[in-house]
């Protein structure tokens, strides 16, 4: 016997299940736009590298004012410097010394941003209680990486500091005669410890040293966990300074590539040290030349 009630409502029932079937496909292809897009905007992404900036390329500026540069021109990641003034609102500046208050404003600044706080750095420490510090604040904050420029003394310190947050220390090469200007130096302070430990690759001081990026990288391999990316107009002068990545000295192509084989994972800090007040532009046609290269 036919049930004429449940005939009748089928047409209403199936209007429904059809659009709920609607919805599922358009939140899909909404969804997959999205990526499709962010994977167009940051081809970077795909290949596990998070370009970002220095903080330091905007010391002029407040934190705030400087996330705001960095979210105009295309860049997710930001790696803070010790003592850049937090800005919206607030003198503090930024370090392990931030208030509660003032850790809790960076965080909504960087929420509303859509920036991550991934590094921190370059960081020094008088002794373990003040490393302790740094990295507990590190801890906090959410960030992956700290880079440091420690004393041979206190290698081990962070060494262990590194397995007990679990957080990443990279050792950063300011040009010679700093301690770490050599990867020879660099790896033979890595011998031994955490590995949590690494690099943090400055290819522009190593050519303000003299040296051969791509060779560097080479001599890094399975070390590197975060680089700092600049362009220089001269090969081997410290006093030489930024220009836009890809019109340059560095081998930027080839820079690429070595990164690509060696499978790197982790942030390329754009740290952009001229044209010191208006150099948003500069890092927005540099992080466009780069991301060109990447096929």
């Amino acid at each position: 016997m036919v049930n004429l009630d449940s005939l009748e409502s089928k047409p209403n029932f199936m209007r429904k299940i059809s659009l709920f079937a609607f919805t599922i496909v358009l939140g899909v292809f909404l969804l997959s736009f999205g990526s499709s897009k962010a994977a167009k905007d940051r081809p970077e992404e795909r290949l596990g590298w998070k370009l970002g900036a220095q903080a330091y390329t905007f010391r002029l500026f407040s934190f705030a004012e400087a996330l705001g540069k960095l979210d105009s021109c295309n860049l997710g990641y930001v790696e803070a410097f010790p003592g850049q003034t937090i800005g919206a609102g607030s003198t503090e500046k930024m370090g392990y010394q931030l208030s509660p208050e003032g850790r809790r404003l960076v965080k909504k600044l960087l929420k509303e941003k859509g920036v991550t706080l991934h590094a921190f750095g370059v960081v020094g420490a008088k002794d373990a209680e003040e490393w302790e510090k740094v990295f507990a604040f590190a801890k906090d904050m959410g960030i992956k990486v700290l880079t440091v420029e420690p004393s041979d003394a206190h290698l081990d310190i962070v060494s262990g500091l590194c397995d007990k947050y679990q957080i990443k220390a990279a050792l950063h090469n300011h040009p010679e005669p700093s301690k770490y200007w050599n990867p020879e130096v660099v790896l033979k302070s890595l011998e031994g410890r955490s590995k949590l430990m690494g690099a943090a690759a400055d290819v522009g001081h190593w050519m303000r040293s003299g040296l051969d990026p791509v060779a560097c990288l080479k001599q890094l391999e399975g070390h590197i966990i975060h680089l700092h990316f600049k362009d220089l107009n001269e090969f081997g002068n410290k006093n030489a300074h930024d220009v836009h990545w890809g019109t340059g000295k560095l081998p930027l192509q080839a820079v690429i590539d070595e990164l690509k084989r060696q499978k790197f994972k982790g942030m390329l800090s754009a740290e952009y040290e001229y044209n010191w007040k208006n150099s948003k532009e500069d890092v927005r046609l540099s992080a466009i030349n780069f991301r060109k290269l990447i096929k």
